[in-house]
């Protein structure tokens, strides 16, 4: 197996490295797309990330690497095995690298049942996919503007629900499919159709870095990279390790992350004064804060993580105002959120009586 490039030494490209965190924090982000000019280390930071994150508890011989702990999101084979055996034997494992090729069709991707054995033989048989083999791991797609559309949308829905269900002739299949989805694309190649863009979470612009400096810098830990990986890459493991370590620990306290109700004030204040269409970038802000705080070893959001994660949801999201097709830094959009001035309160959200938040959502509008 190759040695791969180490993430903690990709020159740069902050913003990109944010992203691809994010998500492995809490794979429910919903994915980035990378666009970008050749040659700026796309492909390289989604391989590196995935040789990077810590390994997962996963059910011996299951073909979809099930989560031991997490039953309800088992596949049709283990439940049944589940049924006969209470207790399922378990293995550690590295999380699973999947590139998806451009050619992929339908079948390749979700898998297929064999509906004449079905009928012949009474037996239910089901031929894994990509989406199988993603599960609980990080799927890369190169050129993801060039793939049909029709299996853009089968892998977003998937990466949504958590779950590939296939379904053929009155016969039912299911299995996990949760995985950090990364598409990339070079925007000179052809962009994606809005509907498709606005599906996935994050987007990211990149561009080749301007200062001398660290373009020197790159060429250095290529060439060095090049010439002993093995080497290279124990420079940069204790690195990879801290990091590593601090997205298993985020991945644990996550779910512990609570937000307010000014803090979904202030989030959808900001999407609605750049209408934003839709609502799923709330959604994503939110989701992306609470991965930022849990980063961060917090349990509680502010209006930095509610920008940071606005930084990355937001560009490919908006298309009127002065904002349009431009870098919006985190600086600017806490600023906007502060100057919305979203109402003080410390209660968590859902724990407020009907009146006290009618009363302060016509306040906010004042």
């Amino acid at each position: 197996m190759p040695t791969i490039y180490p993430f903690t030494a990709i020159v740069g490209q902050e913003r990109m490295k944010r992203a691809l965190i994010l998500n492995a924090v809490d794979t429910r982000v919903g994915g980035v797309l990378i666009r970008g000019e050749r040659g700026t280390a796309k492909s390289t930071a989604a391989r590196a990330l995935a040789a990077l994150l810590p390994k997962v508890r996963a059910v011996k011989e299951c073909r979809f690497g099930c989560d031991p702990d997490n039953f309800t999101t088992w596949c049709t084979e283990c439940k049944e095995r589940a049924a006969i055996t209470k207790d399922l034997p378990f293995h550690v494992r590295p999380i699973p690298f999947v590139n998806l090729p451009v050619s992929a069709t339908e079948d390749r991707v979700v898998g297929t049942l064999d509906i004449e054995q079905a009928i012949q033989k009474g037996e239910r048989h089901f031929e894994p996919g990509v989406l199988a083999s993603a599960n609980r791991g990080l799927l890369y797609i190169d050129e993801v503007n060039l793939l049909d559309d029709h299996v853009v949308d089968l892998l977003l829905d998937s990466a949504a629900m958590g779950m590939n269900i296939v379904e053929r002739e009155g016969i039912s299949f299911s299995h996990p499919a949760r995985f950090i989805l990364v598409g990339t694309m070079n925007p000179e190649e052809g962009d994606l159709r809005p509907q498709l863009l606005d599906r996935f979470a994050f987007s990211v612009d990149i561009t080749g870095i301007r200062d001398a400096r660290e373009r020197v810098q790159i060429m250095e830990y290529n060439i060095a990279f090049e010439a002993a990986p093995d080497e290279f890459r124990k420079q940069f493991m204790e690195r990879e390790e801290e990091l590593s370590h601090k997205i298993e620990m985020a991945r644990k306290l996550v779910e512990q992350v609570k937000y307010s109700r000014r803090d979904l004030l202030s989030i959808a204040a900001l999407t609605s004064s750049l209408n934003v269409d839709g609502h799923r970038a709330d959604l994503v802000i939110l989701k992306a804060a609470r991965a930022q705080a849990a980063f961060e070893g917090r349990t509680s959001i502010t209006d930095h993580d509610i920008a940071l994660a606005a930084e990355l949801a937001l560009p490919h999201r908006i298309k009127r105002g002065p904002f349009y097709q431009s870098e919006i830094s985190a600086q600017q959009l806490q600023e906007r959120i502060e100057n919305l001035g979203g109402q003080p309160d410390d209660s968590q959200a859902g724990e407020e009586s009907p009146e006290k938040s009618d009363a302060q959502e016509k306040k906010s509008r004042y």
